[in-house]
């Protein structure tokens, strides 16, 4: 069979593999949730003992990191990770390392660690395809190819957006090309749109909702970039600054014991964060779906305290190794951050819709820290298809990054960014080295 056909084929049964265990893990993830807070944490939390939401993180990140001690590789979850692997002849893809990594992320996810399930989903879809391509035997110059097939079909099936997964793959496999050069791309096509716009007919499908642009979104997400600029940079010191800075010195004076002292500092916290509002905890899945949807009536000076919980729990499930991604965490916070901006705009009499400004938000947040512009104004085409969201999203993701730039190297985060690595004799360890 020539090559191209056996590549079409292989994408076809990784699909289909990929959407059935995407779905099942998923599920899963929601049943155990419901399980061990007896219905939906978001409404249950509050008439559970208080020692119980204590007892659920901790017993479950203890586990984690049992595990990630077993294979380390249970962490390790980007395409470009699985990628560097391959090509170094590291042998990262087993199926034992791709059932510890779902039992982990499920452990995570869901007691109520502020990690999303889209990174582990294009790990899972990543594997697959590269179990299939040792049965199809396509060349080894298209295994990055391969990988990217799957890590795309997890990413699809897990957001159930199909043109967010492609530009995801596009933007991993030609990263260096696209760091470059979409930022200024995204940025002349939105302008030379926006001027066209007021003189030129578009070609529209007019039963499409949201292709009326209006320019008074465009002139609040101007306004908006500082207000999420305060937040953004508060996380990235947090993250990379004052956690890091922890990180070294746990490191430097007691090696053996890092992994355990941050999974007990991460499991009390989340703990203590679900008596105090389970908002401020979990993937943020629901959050981003409730505010963008308008169905979650909140005051903006609690919504401010649960955004600031939520940088301090997505921060500290990152440095207690708990297993999964940082698309839905990310969101989440820039859903509440878009909403209240719109909600505290409406008061000083400048209207803009509070669930649009949700959308961008979330886009703008995810796309500056996961450096991934493109698949941000792309995830804000496919949930929305309205102009008037995609356009500042645009807008502003560009300008925020290189605003944000100028004070931290954000770049593309991987797992092993805050790998640990022990060894049994000599007590040596090491650290990749992090930005910032």
């Amino acid at each position: 069979m020539p090559v191209v056909a056996r590549i079409l084929t292989l994408s076809v049964f990784a699909g289909l593999l990929t959407g059935f265990a995407i779905s099942v893990y998923v599920l899963a993830t929601q049943s155990l949730s419901r399980l061990l807070f007896s219905g939906d944490a978001l409404q249950t939390a509050a008439s559970l003992p208080w020692w119980y939401l204590y007892l659920v993180p901790m017993i479950a990140i203890l586990l984690v990191n049992y595990l990630i001690e077993k294979d380390p590789g249970v962490r390790e979850y980007g395409v470009t990770e699985i990628a560097q692997a391959v090509t170094e002849g590291r042998a990262l893809i087993t199926l034992k390392g791709l059932f510890l990594k779902i039992i982990a992320s499920v452990l995570s996810l869901a007691s109520g660690f502020s990690v999303g399930n889209e990174g582990p989903s294009a790990a899972i879809g990543a594997m697959i395809a590269f179990k299939l391509n040792q049965l199809f035997s396509v060349p080894e110059r298209f295994v990055r190819l391969i990988l990217s097939i799957g890590a795309s079909s997890g990413i699809a099936a897990v957001f159930v957006s199909p043109i967010t997964g492609i530009v995801f793959a596009v933007e991993n496999i030609a990263y260096e090309f696209v760091q470059r050069l979409i930022g200024p791309i995204i940025l002349g096509t939105i302008v030379a749109f926006g001027v066209a716009y007021q003189f030129l007919d578009p070609m529209v499908f007019r039963y499409s909702v949201g292709r009326e642009f209006h320019y008074d979104y465009l002139v609040a997400s101007l306004l908006f970039i500082p207000v999420i600029l305060v937040f953004l940079l508060l996380y990235l010191l947090l993250k990379d600054r004052l956690f890091h800075h922890l990180n070294r010195f746990v490191l430097d004076r007691i090696p053996r014991w890092r992994n355990l002292l941050f999974a007990l500092i991460g499991g009390l916290s989340i703990g203590t964060l679900l008596t105090l509002s389970p908002f401020a905890v979990f993937s943020g899945h629901e959050i981003v779906n409730l505010l963008i949807n308008d169905r979650l009536d909140i005051p903006v000076t609690l919504l401010t305290v649960v955004v600031l919980l939520r940088i301090l729990s997505t921060t500290l499930s990152l440095y207690a190794n708990a297993v999964g991604g940082l698309f839905l965490p990310l969101m989440s916070i820039g859903a509440l951050i878009g909403y209240g901006y719109a909600e505290v705009l409406g008061d000083y009499g400048y209207h803009v819709e509070p669930y649009s400004f949700a959308a961008i938000g979330a886009a703008v947040f995810m796309g500056v820290v996961m450096r991934l512009p493109l698949t941000a104004v792309v995830l804000a085409l496919e949930i929305t298809y309205d102009y008037n969201i995609i356009i500042p999203t645009g807008v502003a993701v560009v300008l925020v990054t290189y605003i944000a730039n100028l004070n931290f190297n954000i770049r593309k985060l991987k797992a092993t960014d805050i790998r640990i690595s022990i060894k049994e004799k000599g007590c040596t360890y090491e650290e990749s080295k992090r930005g910032g």
